[in-house]
């Protein structure tokens, strides 16, 4: 591997990363292409797709899409951390097969065990369950299909095992989002069950390369973290990746990997302030998640449970949450900031609300109880 010996600063690394998800300017992309560059973009709650690319696209039109999920040149499903993404269609089938030595064990734990069933007997159904979903097939229709192939009663943990290893997406069903509440799904193009090493290989170069030109410079720490692959595998594939790949040290000495192409921007280029969506992948995207959110911010935004609040981005960095409350974008700030601050998330919470329109008002609303646990201090309207 060609081996530099530059040397990145934390400022430089956040900045990088900034302008790589676009987010030092919005960039003029269609969203299919917008979402391939991202390499995915969290979609656990439908409409965090949409205020993510609208924190990141100029003229963001959501009836765009919309038409692109329906249209299936973007799509969702289980892949990065057997969580639920949203993809180009192109991409999806690398992404599962460089996914699957990672998800089968979860897909086949103690919850299929009582099943009495062997991993290979859910492999096997497969096929034909790709058949019966190549045309869209709500839970309750997939579990009775299960069902009827063992006499009337779908084993304990097959259902869900399957969710996980068979390459099917989320059919479109409507509603502000595009998705609602009750999932149907459809067979994607490919057909994979077991995982191949050789072909899991190969597809997880490809991911990385994909995860460094989205999130680079990153250690084999951050990779792993993000696409969910175990690090030894990590390892391997940038070792195989060879001269494709570069290699700085970060502030702290460490080995971080890039493409060759990857930017890296003056520290001192101005960044706006954002608002962020619930989950936003630039929080998610590194074992250390420094580069974005600081330490003593962290639990705050991420719950206990896993839930991760929707942020206020200023220079870079996470300073606080955001929610919506009566057709209002509330802010609650950890810190002190400046009135440009203000002034520019002021800006980012018009346009969110002028994405909202008619589609959902009560944005993240299920969630609104974590606020009771949260500072009260400096807590403002920003808009509405």
């Amino acid at each position: 591997m060609t081996s530099s010996v530059a040397e990145v600063s934390a400022v430089q690394l956040n900045r990088a990363t900034l302008s790589r998800q676009f987010l030092l300017e919005r960039e003029r992309l269609d969203v299919a292409d917008a979402v391939r560059r991202l390499i995915a973009v969290q979609a656990q709650q439908p409409e965090s797709v949409y205020v993510a690319l609208a924190s990141r696209l100029a003229d963001f039109d959501p009836a765009e899409l919309d038409a692109a999920f329906a249209q299936f040149t973007v799509v969702k499903g289980t892949l990065l951390r057997i969580t639920l993404h949203a993809v180009h269609q192109e991409d999806h089938a690398t992404l599962r097969t460089a996914a699957l030595p990672t998800i089968r064990p979860v897909a086949f734990d103690r919850q299929f065990t009582p099943s009495g069933l062997r991993p290979e007997d859910v492999d096997a159904m497969v096929p034909a369950l790709i058949e019966f979903a190549a045309t869209p097939r709500t839970s309750q229709e997939l579990q009775r299909w299960i069902a009827e192939r063992f006499g009337g009663e779908s084993p304990p943990g097959v259902w869900r095992a399957l969710r996980v290893i068979a390459p099917l997406v989320h059919e479109p069903t409507g509603g502000g989002w595009a998705f609602g509440n009750r999932p149907s799904f459809r067979a994607a193009t490919e057909i994979a069950g077991s995982a191949d090493p050789e072909r899991s290989a190969e597809a997880g170069k490809a991911v990385v390369q994909c995860y460094l030109s989205a999130f680079g410079p990153a250690s084999i720490a951050d990779i792993a973290q993000f696409v969910g692959m175990q690090r030894t595998r990590v390892k391997k594939a940038v070792q195989d990746l060879g001269d494709e790949l570069i290699t700085v040290r970060g502030p702290d000495g460490s080995v971080l990997h890039d493409v060759p192409e990857g930017r890296i921007p003056a520290p001192d280029v101005p960044v706006p302030p954002r608002l962020l969506p619930m989950w936003d992948n630039l929080l998610l995207a590194y074992a250390d998640r420094s580069r974005v959110i600081p330490a003593e911010y962290r639990k705050i935004v991420t719950r206990v449970n896993g839930d991760c609040l929707p942020t206020l981005l200023v220079d870079g960095k996470v300073v606080g949450v955001w929610r919506v409350v009566d057709g209002k974008v509330e802010a609650t700030p950890f810190e002190p900031l400046p009135s440009s601050a203000w002034r520019g998330l002021t800006e980012e919470a018009e346009r969110l609300l002028e994405l909202l329109g008619h589609r959902e008002p009560a944005l993240y609303r299920r969630y609104h109880h974590w606020w009771r646990r949260l500072p009260e201090e400096g807590r403002r309207i920003l808009a509405g």
